[in-house]
């Protein structure tokens, strides 16, 4: 039984922020239920996808139970009382005050269940200037700074291909659920939980990607940190490698077979290596070039150094320790067939999380 078992949530969110934290909830042991209208959560078709099922939705809807309620028909809202004070927990991600004009307000829901921790995520916040901006992941990137921290040689911001603001959200709600629940064994009553995916996003790009805007008095500034990434050709491919404290330089130049190229003794130290960073990255280019993936990682894992090989999309699902590790799941979908997902990453000696987590609903599967 995973550390949730017994906490019942009711799932409306849609898309991925919300949903996502749900399914990390169901993956340590709660019981979702995600509630969804008459039409169904756009993501289900959203990519690719089997009938009314996309790979999106099965990976952050896994393991939940499944019902369709038309809230916008007064004639259900008796059956939706019922699950709020059924619930524990209630997730949404509707545009700020949409549950409220249904009749289902956060002060409503707390009266009939005053035990409830409800997390409502918006994309700017539930209330301000923005407020009433539709938001999807790229519009966020935008604000939040997470598109300029991409920004190449010429300055120009581009976009991460990822939905980095929304599973950073749905990590973040995740976290934020749990931290209610246990203020809730203390104190014996829910509360409101907001979270805004410009505050995540802003929380999560912060440490590094706004590390020269940190200081309010001047502090020597440094190039940002993304001109100091980068990924190097090999024979056959790519490598990924980095060496910021001396003694992973040194791991990093035993790996390469201590090439006469970098043996200049102002490589020792990190000052001398910034100092003479051109010569350095000439050096090591050359290095890495002259060799294949296969023997850059051999390297690499002799040594302990600071380095991997970059994987196709292919290269991730047979790579050794993604094996090892068991990253990657099958759910049985019924009909449609086995789907991949991934496993639920924390491990806990104690009360494991769901190795093997059960189908998405299907829209009206009614698992009540």
């Amino acid at each position: 039984m995973g550390p949730l078992a017994g906490i019942k949530v009711l799932d409306m969110s849609q898309i991925v922020s919300g949903p996502m934290a749900g399914a990390w909830l169901a993956d340590q042991g709660a019981d979702v239920l995600k509630l969804e209208a008459p039409s169904g959560d756009p993501v289900r078709t959203v990519g690719v996808r089997k009938g009314n099922m996309s790979a999106i939705f099965v990976s952050v809807n896994r393991g939940k139970r499944g019902a369709v309620l038309d809230l916008k028909d007064p004639a259900t809202h008796a059956d939706f009382e019922a699950l709020v004070q059924w619930a524990d927990v209630l997730i949404e991600n509707f545009r700020p005050g949409a549950l409220a004009k249904l009749g289902f307000p956060y002060d409503r829901c707390a009266g009939l269940n005053p035990r409830l921790i409800y997390c409502a995520i918006t994309g700017f916040g539930p209330d301000g200037p923005y407020a009433n901006i539709r938001a999807y992941d790229p519009v966020v990137q935008a604000a939040s700074g997470i598109a300029a921290t991409q920004a190449d040689a010429q300055g120009k911001p581009s976009l991460v291909q990822s939905l980095v603001c929304d599973k950073v959200t749905a990590l973040t709600a995740a976290q934020a659920i749990t931290a209610a629940l246990f203020a809730r064994e203390r104190t014996g009553v829910g509360q409101r939980i907001d979270v805004a995916m410009l505050d995540a996003a802003l929380a999560f790009n912060w440490p590094e990607g706004m590390y020269n805007h940190a200081f309010l008095e001047p502090a020597a500034p440094f190039p940002d940190y993304g001109s100091l990434t980068r990924l190097w050709p090999a024979q056959d491919g790519q490598v990924s490698m980095a060496a910021i404290q001396d003694s992973e330089f040194a791991a990093m130049r035993a790996s390469l077979g201590h090439p006469e190229s970098l043996a200049d003794p102002r490589f020792d130290s990190m000052a001398g290596r910034f100092a003479n960073l051109a010569n350095l990255l000439t050096a090591m280019g050359a290095e890495v070039a002259r060799r294949t993936r296969a023997d850059l990682m051999q390297g690499f894992k002799a040594q302990g150094a600071v380095g991997c090989t970059v994987n196709s999309r292919e290269e991730v699902l047979a790579d050794p320790q993604v094996q090892h590790n068991g990253s990657i799941l099958t759910v049985d979908q019924g009909a449609l067939g086995p789907v991949r997902v991934a496993r639920h990453p924390a491990r806990f000696s104690g009360t494991p999380a769901n190795d093997a987590p059960g189908p998405a609903p299907e829209l009206g599967d009614n698992q009540r």
